[in-house]
């Protein structure tokens, strides 16, 4: 069964150095205030997961939190690059970011291997195109009933993954509605996972469309409200797209960075 706990003690307790950590959200729900407190603890050489990283993984990796992105799209989702990721794939700032490029569907399908027990997933979509040039955990593979050349990519089984969802109930069942993505499968396929959540309800009344993550397969549920912003929660709030188009600014220049890292860690420049 889930436990409650708060933020800061649920990330100190299942976000160690050295941990693969997926932080994953479709444009909504993104996991920002848990990305904020991994900052905040100092957590060092994470490979980080995710489908579409976006700012709060700039801000990870210019934190100099993460070694490594396990990705397929990154960019500040509307307004452009990440400069953080850039400068620290170009320059080596302010740590060298090594990176494993996978199309989307071969993300969610190493996610759907990961919480389905399975070593690797088969598909389709990287015929035709550059990546298994690029990327060592692209494979071929011959289907042995028709022997057609397919791909394989391996299995993502996260040491941690970390979602946000509207409620949860008090013994840690958890509520989300709206775009889904693939928190479900990220969830499923991780060791531990910890949801964040805008509230804790006595009970979860039924919604058209609601998914349920029980709470024998939730490691931690913290109650963040605001937890996504300046993503938006659906039935909650709604995307700051000003916030979005601030980073760009803050993002791009490592002085305006630094005042902004120093600002969230409480470090006085």
């Amino acid at each position: 069964m889930a436990r409650v706990l708060s933020l800061g003690e649920a990330v100190a307790e299942l976000v160690h150095d050295g941990d693969t950590v997926a932080l994953e959200g479709f444009t909504h729900l993104i996991p920002v205030a848990a990305g904020h407190e991994i900052i905040r603890q100092g957590r060092r050489n994470l490979t980080l997961v995710r489908m579409t990283p976006d700012i709060v993984y700039d801000q990870l990796i210019g934190a100099g939190c993460a070694s490594k992105l396990i990705f397929s799209w990154g960019g500040n989702p509307g307004v452009g690059s990440l400069h953080r990721f850039r400068d620290a794939v170009q320059h080596a700032w302010p740590s060298p970011l090594e990176i494993e490029e996978h199309s989307h569907a071969g993300m969610a399908n190493r996610y759907v291997a990961g919480a389905s027990g399975l070593p690797f997933a088969v598909l389709r979509g990287y015929t035709g195109t550059d990546l298994p040039a690029q990327t060592d955990t692209i494979k071929p593979i011959t289907c042995p009933f028709t022997g057609e050349q397919l791909t394989a990519v391996p299995a993502l089984n996260p040491d941690v993954t970390i979602v946000h969802a509207q409620r949860a109930d008090r013994a840690g069942n958890v509520q989300l509605w709206g775009i889904a993505g693939v928190q479900k499968e990220a969830v499923l396929a991780a060791k531990r996972s910890l949801v964040t959540v805008e509230e804790i309800v006595d009970e979860l009344e039924p919604r058209p469309g609601a998914l349920v993550l029980p709470s024998w397969a939730v490691t931690a549920v913290a109650e963040v409200p605001h937890g996504a912003a300046p993503s938006y929660a659906a039935g909650y709030y709604e995307r700051d797209n000003a916030a979005y188009q601030a980073w760009d600014e803050i993002g791009r220049d490592r002085e305006e960075f630094g005042k902004w890292l120093n600002e969230l860690t409480g470090v006085k420049a």
